[in-house]
């Protein structure tokens, strides 16, 4: 059999980017996802859903367990949302969150992380006049590199031993997530 060769974290990126390019044409939006390299390859988790802020937690909390209980390498997690940004010269208003401002902007985040250093992408969702989707713009903004959050830092900063790898794979079976599912070979993912 051969050996599985890791893919980089640009590599992973490049393939989140098709993902949520391929969602946006065909079902005009991105479900949120991870994907993860491990040393047995590649792992692709869609929740359910993320309709409130307990299911946002949720994902975090499984995106970790994911990490530790498959050793990954390499981590990233597409999200859309809704972005605002302070006009050059100002700061940032706070007092409305982006998905009630009259200038936010619709995006994909991709938000990735080896035990190195993380990357982050923003791509602008670029709409027809009629509202469908055109494409995906390169973000022209400050670059981020610093981010913090529910969603960062989703592995974990020592790599764990046999039992914490044991203990986080058990607690994801008992949450239904196997590693058939993880690794693309379930009716439904």
């Amino acid at each position: 059999m051969p050996q599985h060769q890791p893919a980089s974290l640009d590599e992973l990126l490049a393939l989140a980017q098709g993902y949520a390019e391929f969602a946006m044409r065909n079902i005009g939006h991105v479900p949120p996802a991870l994907l993860a390299e491990s040393p047995t390859g590649l792992i692709h988790f869609v929740p359910d859903s993320l309709k409130d802020e307990r299911s946002k937690d949720n994902l975090a909390n499984t995106a970790r367990l994911i990490c530790v209980g498959y050793e990954v390498t390499a981590s990233v997690l597409v999200l859309e949302a809704w972005m605002k940004m302070a006009k050059p010269g100002e700061t940032l208003d706070m007092t409305e969150p982006p998905s009630e401002a009259f200038d936010r902007q619709e995006v994909v985040v991709l938000t990735g992380e080896t035990a190195q250093h993380c990357k982050q992408m923003l791509l602008p969702i670029i709409r027809t006049d009629a509202g469908g989707f055109f494409g995906l713009g390169e973000h022209v903004g400050p670059k981020l590199n610093n981010f913090e959050g529910r969603f960062a830092q989703l592995l974990p900063p020592k790599r764990p031993g046999a039992e914490g790898i044991d203990l986080a794979r058990a607690m994801l079976v008992a949450m239904g997530v196997t590693e058939e599912r993880l690794r693309g070979n379930a009716e439904r993912n």
